[in-house]
């Protein structure tokens, strides 16, 4: 398993967490209806794991670990005969 594979299942692993810790305090925000303090709890977690993905894939891009890509590939110019 490289290094590269590796970050990118980090990557996913904490994206699954924002997802959870999302659902979560959905869930509190249904269940407590404002009685408790889980739902900002759960959102801080959120939000903290959201701030950590932005600054894993900032690393990654920048250590070379992840490339970007578009849809479309790269428009290639001839060069033009003199």
């Amino acid at each position: 398993m490289t290094i590269g594979l590796l970050y990118k299942i980090i990557i996913i692993v904490v994206f699954v967490a924002i997802l959870i810790s999302l659902a979560s305090s959905f869930t509190y925000l249904i269940k407590d209806q404002g009685k408790t303090t889980r739902t900002v709890k759960t959102l801080t977690v959120r939000v903290t794991l959201s701030v950590s993905l932005f600054f894993l894939l900032i690393f990654g891009y920048l250590t070379g670990m992840i490339k970007p890509h578009g849809v479309v590939p790269p428009v290639q110019v001839e060069n033009p005969q003199p």
